[in-house]
């Protein structure tokens, strides 16, 4: 077990299952002892019983269960030292004319004002000795997908708003930075795609048309998993990135 972490605390959002479940395991085998926050509650409390960590059952998008999160963290450890949000939704596909904007209201509402609220709410425990804060991005910041403008326009807000916090809390000893993952393995992608492809005629096998879709389209030909992206998270939260802010880094085996 490595102790790249050691000492330190964590809050991850949305860390019930996928990206978020792998932060949190990640972290807590190099010594970091996590809050696991989701909505799903047996989830939560799933991974953090595996982790020795603290289940937060929290909506981000409502600020009073936000600070609760934050003062739970606060009275358990005393102490906060990484932030990741990583909570968001992601709506089905619909192009601009078709666009539901409750749905529209709902994705910014858990996928920005949660990473916001959150942001707001961690920052005094984490400016007491420094820290980091990890925001959750998408690989559609840096190519949007024309069937995905809601999710796409979601993402841009969280990458712009790393970058403007940063330079806010630089000097308070915080670090803000955004990871930006391609299309990544999860078993929530992977059973949107298994619906897409059962309502088909022709429907392909899930991970090979996953494969097909996404893993043919990387410099690397490689599959993205969850692992993947808790290693940058790692090393964004580590002191190997203390002087990295503002800035985001993809995570997309080269996609081109």
């Amino acid at each position: 077990m490595g102790e790249t972490l050691q000492g330190k605390v964590a809050i991850v959002t949305g860390a019930a299952s996928g990206i978020g479940a792998a932060i949190a395991r990640l972290y807590a085998s190099h010594g970091c002892k996590v809050v696991v926050a989701d909505t799903d509650e047996k989830g939560s409390k799933a991974v953090a019983a595996e982790v020795g960590g603290l289940a937060s059952v929290v909506d981000v998008a409502v600020e009073d269960q936000v600070r609760a999160m934050v003062d739970a963290c606060d009275e358990a450890f005393g102490r906060l030292d990484i932030l990741v949000n990583n909570a968001g939704i992601v709506p089905r596909w619909s192009r601009a004319e078709d666009t539901d904007l409750a749905v529209w209201d709902q994705v910014f509402a858990v996928n920005v004002r949660g990473v916001m609220a959150c942001i707001k709410h961690a920052l005094p425990l984490l400016a007491r000795s420094g820290g980091a804060i990890i925001n959750m991005s998408s690989g559609q910041y840096l190519r949007p997908d024309p069937n995905q403008p809601i999710y796409s326009a979601s993402k841009f807000a969280v990458a712009g708003l790393s970058r403007a916090i940063a330079g806010q809390v630089g000097r308070q000893g915080v670090r803000v930075n955004a990871i930006c993952p391609g299309a990544v393995a999860t078993e929530g992608l992977m059973a949107r795609v298994s619906v897409r492809e059962s309502e088909k005629a022709d429907g392909r096998e899930p991970f090979a048309a996953f494969d097909e879709d996404f893993t043919s389209k990387t410099a690397l030909g490689l599959r993205l998993v969850a692992d993947h992206v808790a290693d940058a998270a790692l090393f964004l939260a580590s002191d190997a990135a203390s002087a990295i802010t503002g800035e985001y880094l993809a995570i997309d085996a080269g996609r081109r």
